[in-house]
């Protein structure tokens, strides 16, 4: 347990360096000042902009054991430029809970009814988007049945699998980035253990631009959207796609994709 919490310390740090490093002083009205030899925003910068101390910011990026309070944070989201999604990941970062090591979830047999007895493809994912339940129409589409237990994982699916990669022809770039930054919020509070370290691992090695996406630790929220597939047998396929939090367990999310005309 306290490998995740060290990691995630890592992943707050590892935050914070992201978002100063991508603003320019011209963005937050500071005057450029002498020659940097590293792009971004200085520490000290960020510091006096959020009205924190220089020594208690870089105890904040180090990883440091510091807990800063709601007014800090909220601070740091300020002078970071952060949006709203962006601010509620720092704040679950920096919340110091007792994160137990990651068990496969378990879906509840209401819910998996549910999603059996749905006439649109849909599927329920855990917070490693491990697919734990899917439907008929879904294994149409998707195919989850023919895969290894491991390989039933949204990530791997759209950023390793060379069929998934075609069936989004040019869009898969967008729709790959999209989906690991969406990720990212949930992998920075289970950072280190080894289920997530795991998955990581698969990625890297099966996906040349995954490590770059990384690196850039770009957070997104889920969102409802559409999405066109190519697929072997049926032709283009349109779906606007929607997810839902389970009541009985909060780690469980309910994805559904409705059909509708091509464009």
């Amino acid at each position: 347990m306290s490998a995740i919490l060290d990691n995630s310390k890592n992943q707050l740090g590892d935050f914070l360096r992201s978002r100063r490093e991508r603003l320019t002083p011209k963005a937050v009205g500071l005057a450029p000042g002498r020659r940097r030899r590293t792009p971004g925003l200085r520490r000290e910068e960020v510091a006096e902009l959020a009205g924190i101390g220089v020594d208690w910011y870089i105890r904040l990026e180090q990883g440091r054991s510091v807990s800063p309070s709601v007014t800090t944070v909220d601070a740091l989201a300020r002078a970071l430029r952060l949006s709203k999604v962006e601010h509620a990941h720092l704040r679950e970062l920096t919340r110091n809970g007792d994160r137990r090591p990651f068990v496969r979830e378990t879906v509840p047999e209401a819910l998996r009814r549910l999603v059996e007895a749905l006439n649109q493809p849909a599927y329920i994912t855990g917070r490693r988007w491990d697919v734990l339940v899917w439907n008929k129409a879904a294994e149409e589409i998707f195919a989850w049945g023919k895969l290894a237990e491991d390989d039933r994982n949204v990530l791997i699916s759209i950023l390793t699998l060379p069929a998934t990669r075609r069936s989004f022809g040019k869009a898969w770039h967008d729709q790959a980035r999209r989906v690991v930054a969406q990720f990212r919020a949930t992998h920075d509070l289970w950072a280190g253990d080894p289920a997530f370290v795991d998955l990581l691992e698969r990625l890297r090695r099966g996906c040349p631009e995954f490590e770059g996406w990384w690196k850039a630790h770009d957070v997104r929220a889920a969102a409802a959207g559409r999405k066109q597939m190519a697929h072997p047998k049926k032709g283009l396929l349109s779906f606007e796609h929607a997810s839902f939090r389970a009541d009985d367990d909060p780690a469980l999310k309910l994805v559904i994709y409705t059909p509708v005309p091509s464009v």
